[in-house]
């Protein structure tokens, strides 16, 4: 069994969906943005009180890629992550999302703006280089490791479809077609009715 530790109005979204994907039970503990994910019971799973989080035969995983590439291995059987001798891509995109596309949304979206001299000193440049390199690849590829969904999408596809519906990444045709791609996956489906229904409940 798993225990996932999330809120619906969080990067735990991101770990829903690929809890979905898997199809392996779990078990969801609720947390609230106060004294829940700040006490001491839950501290000692994650220090930062984050979510989300996940406790798996005793092992703990934090940070939603993280989530996502764990559970692809673990669940080998779901067929999310690709073959180890062909993972160049699937770790290049993987982590694309969790770094550059995470940082230079992140710091756009807080009106940060790296000036033009230093954009060698910050790991992506700047935004337009990120969204540019995003296109690209989008536009040669059905899905981020090629012509196969895999753990990737889950992860780099949630940034790109949280920035549609938030408007900090441009609604280019090639975004949109991609996630117009991946957005109905039955998991994906279920795992936004299950997150709403917790919603809901709070």
């Amino acid at each position: 069994m798993i225990e996932f530790y999330t809120n619906p109005k969080s990067r735990g979204a991101i770990a829903r969906w690929m809890l979905e994907e898997i199809g392996a039970p779990y078990t969801t503990h609720a947390m609230d943005f106060g004294a829940s994910i700040k006490g001491a019971e839950y501290l000692a799973i994650n220090p930062m009180g984050k979510v989300p989080a996940i406790v798996h035969d005793g092992k703990v995983v934090t940070e939603a890629a993280a989530i996502c590439a764990y559970l692809a291995d673990a669940f080998p059987q779901a067929g999310l992550a690709p073959a180890v001798n062909d993972r160049a891509a699937y770790y290049r995109w993987l982590f694309f999302g969790a770094g550059p596309v995470e940082a230079a949304v992140s710091n756009t979206a807080m009106g940060f703006v790296i000036p033009d001299q230093r954009r060698g000193m910050i790991g992506y440049g700047c935004l337009f280089d990120v969204l540019a390199t995003l296109d690209k690849h989008l536009t040669d590829h059905t899905y981020f490791a090629g012509d196969t969904f895999t753990a990737a999408d889950v992860y780099t596809g949630s940034q790109i479809g949280w920035g549609l519906m938030f408007g900090t990444i441009p609604a280019r045709p090639t975004f949109t077609a991609y996630w117009d791609r991946v957005k109905d996956r039955p998991a994906r489906k279920r795992a936004a009715e299950l997150d709403a229904a917790m919603e809901n409940e709070a």
